[in-house]
């Protein structure tokens, strides 16, 4: 999931994916053809140099640049005869366990990541480490500012542990869930696509005295997540995605892997660790369900460390890695309001509007919320690798054709990030709306801002007049 949430985020650019596997899974191949990816099945056992072979040929034969990789066996060699071939490498890691790392870039999106586990790394190899990088697949974007209300009893309950579930440890929390004794305790219990125990488990639901439902190929993860009060789960991505989604959460540990995991977001507040499954006792699962369904207040810390430590930028802020660019833009938010109203007020921009008189507060936050909500206004803020905001770009879209306004933060003039902001969000209105043109208007005096378009593909059409202003008329076409 966390890959395909990778793939989402890289054809939201404007790319496309392919999915090379030596395990085939229906389930899976289907969820990936309905996202438009395409699927390759190899023979070779996972991590061999004939993986690294095939691996290189696919690449090769769909003209991919970029190659990333996840799961354990994916060592040293694996990794340089991958570099060997010219790719650039992003691998994925829950802990370093390769002898030696020859990727551009390790991600561990894991609060425990730290960077002695790879210490052993080539001078290129770049570390991206910790929650903040957590890849969030693209469903999960429309809820960055939804809030959650928590009640005094929290009734219902969502269990989610992951694909496999071999040891079926989901029966016992669904055995739990019949003891709490809660009135009106309702559950959903999500069955993934590989675990062999589904009729036991709906014949463990259909005996229960609470309410419990049981899914499968679950394509509305966020609404569910939304929709519970508390989440029992176990300690892999999904924790990402409930911290996102303010869940307050008890996990069991499931694998080696994911005892850090849950032990760290215990410690940041953001859930309840239960410890190993097989040590887990079936009267401490009910006491520890009874005590946060009756907690409202630690549901409520919970919920906010939860998103403290996911913010749902993670894949935009790994894509700006893996694509070596030194900037990106995201949708400018309510919580943007008062640094583009600085920006708009600094003396050097107002010099280069058309309308150079301050900006009072009270008028840019009315027409800044009422802009948000208008889908003809596209709204972006510039990030550099370190999330340092660097200037705006605006688009005002009527029918097929969008005018532009950007805007460089005074300290990052002279940099070329005009450009590239310019670039950024032409591409993204061209990807996401109808525009066959943007326009540009440009006193004739502003020259960073002529040579920005100018370097961004924009030609000079005409003079115009602007305010009462003269202005220099620049369009840039969709074919460009």
């Amino acid at each position: 999931m966390r890959c395909l949430a990778l793939a989402q985020a890289w054809q939201d650019g404007g790319g496309d994916a392919v999915f090379v596997t030596s395990t085939g899974n229906p389930r899976i191949e289907s969820r990936l053809h309905d996202e438009d990816i395409q699927v390759e099945l190899l023979s070779s056992e996972a991590g061999s140099d004939d993986d690294a072979r095939e691996t290189v040929a696919v690449a090769r034969r769909s003209d991919a640049a970029r190659v990333v990789v996840d799961g354990y066996r994916f060592g040293g060699d694996f990794q340089q005869s991958v570099k060997d071939a010219g790719l650039r490498l992003l691998v994925l890691h829950d802990y370093g366990h390769a002898k030696h790392y020859w990727a551009d870039l390790v991600l561990n999106q894991n609060l425990h990541a730290d960077g002695s586990l790879y210490s052993a790394r080539e001078p290129h190899t770049r570390l991206v480490l910790g929650p903040r990088y957590a890849l969030l697949r693209r469903e999960f974007a429309q809820w960055r500012d939804w809030k959650r209300t928590i009640p005094e009893v929290a009734c219902k309950i969502l269990v989610t542990l992951g694909g496999g579930d071999p040891d079926n440890v989901t029966l016992n929390i669904i055995e739990a869930l019949d003891r709490v004794e809660v009135d009106g305790l309702q559950a959903i219990v999500v069955v993934g696509a590989n675990n062999p125990h589904y009729q036991q488990l709906q014949a463990a639901a259909e005996r229960s005295s609470a309410s419990i439902r049981l899914q499968s190929n679950v394509g509305n993860m966020p609404e569910l997540m939304a929709w519970a009060d508390v989440a029992v789960t176990g300690g892999g991505s999904t924790n990402w995605e409930l911290a996102f989604m303010g869940l307050p959460s008890l996990i069991v540990v499931l694998a080696d892997n994911q005892q850090s995991v849950a032990r760290r977001l215990a410690d940041a507040g953001a859930a309840i660790d239960l410890g190993w499954h097989e040590s887990l006792d079936a009267g401490k699962l009910v006491e520890q369900l009874r005590d946060v369904i009756h907690m409202p207040a630690r549901r409520r810390e919970m919920s906010d460390r939860g998103r403290d430590v996911v913010d749902g930028e993670g894949a935009g802020r790994v894509l700006l890695r893996l694509s070596g660019n030194r900037a990106r833009i995201r949708k400018a938010r309510q919580d943007d309001c008062e640094l583009l109203w600085t920006w708009a007020n600094e003396p050097g921009v107002r010099a280069m509007s058309f309308s150079t008189e301050p900006i009072p507060w009270n008028e840019h936050v009315a027409w800044f919320t009422s802009r948000l909500g208008e889908p003809a206004c596209l709204i972006y803020l510039g990030l550099d690798e370190n999330d340092v905001p660097i200037g705006q770009v605006r688009f005002d879209v009527e029918q097929n054709e969008a005018k532009i306004s950007v805007s460089i933060a005074r300290e990052h003039r002279g940099q070329g990030y005009g450009s590239l902001l310019i670039d950024l969000g032409a591409a993204e209105v061209f990807r996401r709306t109808d525009c066959l043109k943007i326009h540009a208007f440009i006193k004739p005096n502003n020259d960073g801002s002529i040579t920005a378009f100018e370097r961004s593909g924009f030609r000079s059409t005409a003079t115009a007049r602007v305010r009462d202003c003269e202005a220099l008329h620049y369009v840039r076409d969709r074919t460009q």
